[in-house]
C-alpha cells in the first residue's frame, strides 16, 4: 500500500527546517513546463532505485510527485518493490500543489502526457478502422482491424494493470525531453504526419504504374529526382547513381521539414526505390501528406539496374 500526503501536508514540511527530498516523475518537458520549487526531476521511465539517493542527497523520507498522482504511486511501488520502504506519493500531484498555493516554478506550456496518449490511441484507433472500410486489398483491411483491435486490447490492459505501453513510449520521444517543446515544433509535426501516415489511410500507398522508361525520361529532363530509401551500408554496396540517399530509417526517426526540404526537393517528381519494393511505401506514407508527390517503384533494386541504369559504388 503506497503511503500518501495531501498538498497542504506537504506545503506544512515545505516551511519546516527539515529539508524535503522531492522527486517529480514526469517528463522533462511537463516538469520544464511547472513544477514544485525544490523538486528534482527524475523520469519514472528512467527511475533506478539503486541510484535515486545520488540525484537526492539527505535522508528522511523519499517524497514523489507527477501531474495528478498515477506516475507517481507507480514510482512508490517500483520503490517498494527494491525495498526501499520510506517513499511517499503526493495525492493530487503537481496539478494540485499549484492550486494549493504552493510556491511553483513555470515555464513555456507543453501538451501533458495524457493528452498525446489519448490523441495517439484514437488516431490509431481511427486511421483502422479507415483502412478496414477502405482498404484496397484485403491485407489492408486486414491490417486496419489489427491496428484498431491492438491498440483497444492495449487500452483494455492499462485499465486493468494501470500500466501503459504507450504511455512510456511516449515519454521517451524527443519533444518530450529537456528543451524539446519548443525547439522541435517542426519535428513533432514531422512525427506527427508519420503517424497519421501510418495509422490512417496513406497506408494504401500503392506502386506507381510509371515505367522505368518513364523514370529515366523524367529524370533526364529535371522534372524528377529518385531518392533510395534503403539503409547506408546497402548504398555503399551499390547504388543508381543518379539516386540521392535518404533512409527509411532517418525518415521514421523525424527530421525537421527544412531538413527533409534540402534532401528532397518538392517541386519535383520523386521516384523512391529500396531493395525490393516494401520499404519505398513506407516513405511515400511518411512523404505524401507532407505535400511531396511521390511516386514508389515497384521494380526491385536488381531490376532497375537490369533495366539500364547507371550505378555506382561506394559512399
Amino acid at each position: 500500500m503506497v503511503t500518501t500526503i495531501s498538498p497542504q501536508q506537504l506545503s506544512v514540511l515545505l516551511a519546516g527546517e527539515q529539508p524535503i527530498r522531492l522527486v517529480d516523475v514526469r517528463t522533462p518537458a511537463e516538469f520544464g513546463e511547472v513544477h514544485v520549487n525544490i523538486a528534482t526531476n527524475i523520469p519514472l521511465d528512467r527511475l533506478d532505485p539503486a541510484t535515486v539517493g545520488n540525484h537526492v542527497p539527505g535522508e528522511g523520507p523519499l517524497y514523489f510527485i507527477c501531474k495528478s498522482g498515477g506516475r507517481s504511486g507507480k514510482a512508490c511501488e517500483k520503490m517498494l518493490a527494491a525495498g526501499h520502504t520510506n517513499v511517499i506519493s503526493v495525492d493530487g500531484g503537481t496539478s494540485a500543489c499549484a492550486a494549493a498555493g504552493l510556491p511553483v516554478a513555470r515555464g513555456k506550456k507543453v501538451m501533458s502526457l495524457e493528452r498525446q496518449v489519448r490523441i495517439a490511441a484514437g488516431a490509431l484507433v481511427f486511421g483502422g478502422v479507415m483502412l478496414a472500410s477502405f482498404g484496397g486489398t484485403d491485407t489492408l483491411r486486414i491490417t486496419g482491424l489489427g491496428i484498431a483491435g491492438f491498440v483497444g486490447a492495449g487500452l483494455v490492459f492499462a485499465g486493468v494493470t494501470d500500466t501503459c505501453g504507450m504511455a512510456m513510449l511516449i515519454a521517451r520521444m524527443p519533444w518530450n525531453q529537456a528543451g524539446g517543446a519548443g525547439a522541435t515544433c517542426s519535428r513533432i509535426a514531422l512525427v506527427a504526419a508519420i503517424l497519421a501516415a501510418t495509422a490512417g489511410s496513406a497506408l494504401a500507398a500503392t506502386h506507381t504504374q510509371d515505367s522505368l522508361t518513364t523514370v529515366q525520361q523524367a529524370v533526364a529532363a529535371q522534372q524528377a529526382v529518385i531518392i533510395d530509401v534503403r539503409e547506408p551500408d546497402e548504398w555503399a554496396a551499390g547504388h543508381l547513381t543518379d539516386a540521392r540517399l535518404v533512409p527509411l530509417s532517418r525518415l521514421k526517426a523525424g527530421v525537421t521539414l527544412a531538413e527533409l526540404t534540402r534532401m528532397v526537393p518538392k517541386d519535383k517528381i520523386i521516384y523512391c526505390h529500396c531493395r525490393s519494393g516494401g520499404r519505398c511505401l513506407i516513405a511515400a506514407d511518411i512523404l505524401q501528406p507532407l505535400g511531396y508527390d511521390v511516386r514508389p517503384l515497384g521494380q526491385s533494386y536488381s531490376a532497375i539496374v537490369n533495366a539500364g541504369f547507371p550505378t555506382a559504388t561506394g559512399r
